[in-house]
């Protein structure tokens, strides 16, 4: 097979689209990777509101956003661990990846994960929108008003990462309440590289769960749209140094308004069409 019969569904698909939808992806996709490597999450939390306006069916982006975040993610723990080795014989070298917690969070997570996935595969394309639009602007409110999700004991652990491990399976936006956690636990200089291998782990099984069920995974297209999301990685990558020694707080209201306005605007839209 030929690189040119390899790549023709993928294209014949992009064709499908108008040049606005194609314009706005490639924007979008730019965006999600410089929020995956700025920020260790909101790939999907901060994108898929965005690509649901532009083509309204989850089941096409998700697949497509998993294998971007296994291959950013792999490609910066990586690199993180590489400089690490290098800096091996320095007295302030650490380990950039907490792996105790990653241990006993996704011990914890990988059932209601599965649940999650399950529930993505046979819910109605019109109910799931509902539900993520919903949730993230539930999410827009809490970076609005500077009132992230904390927890304060154990049981609070438990129940966070067990409903984010539960909605990051129907819908990759999780994040927020597992970062809840994580935060207790992790330090600064561990959180991004962290959260990256929970990430890499919990959507392995997303994509392995997908694979099963027949769900079509577009790895060609994804594979086409790697260079526009590297485009926004390298940038991310840069932020991130800036983000860990920084209060940040302006940036997320503005990110908290952005996500509210798409999201109620995607409620609607998804409640018009049931």
């Amino acid at each position: 097979m030929t690189t040119a019969q390899l790549f023709a569904q993928p294209l014949a698909t992009l064709a499908s689209f108008a040049a606005w939808q194609l314009v706005a992806m490639a924007a979008i996709f730019i965006w999600s990777g410089f929020v995956r490597s700025g920020l260790g999450f909101g790939g999907s939390l901060f994108t898929l509101p965005l690509l649901l306006l532009v083509h309204n069916d989850p089941l096409f982006f998700l697949p497509i956003i998993s294998q971007h975040l296994l291959f950013f993610a792999a490609l910066t723990v990586a690199q993180s661990q590489l400089k690490q080795r290098r800096a091996a014989s320095e007295s302030n070298s650490h380990n950039s990846v907490h792996w105790q917690f990653v241990t006993i969070a996704l011990a914890v997570m990988l059932l209601p994960k599965l649940a999650g996935v399950i529930g993505l595969i046979i819910l109605p394309t019109e109910i799931m929108n509902v539900v993520i639009f919903s949730l993230i602007s539930l999410y827009a409110l809490t970076y609005i008003f500077n009132r992230p999700f904390t927890s304060n004991s154990r049981f609070i652990d438990v129940v966070l990462l067990t409903l984010g491990a539960y909605i990051s399976g129907i819908s990759l936006i999780g994040g927020p309440l597992i970062i809840a956690v994580a935060l207790r636990y992790i330090a600064p200089f561990q959180f991004r590289d962290t959260l990256f291998v929970i990430w890499f782990v919990l959507v392995s099984i997303k994509m392995s769960a997908f694979y099963l069920a027949g769900v079509e995974l577009h790895w060609q297209l994804s594979t086409l749209l790697l260079p526009i999301a590297a485009i926004g990685h390298v940038v991310g990558l840069r932020f991130h140094q800036r983000l860990v020694k920084n209060d940040n707080r302006a940036f997320f209201k503005v990110i908290g308004w952005a996500l509210l306005s798409v999201s109620t605007l995607g409620v609607a839209r998804a409640l018009l069409a049931l």
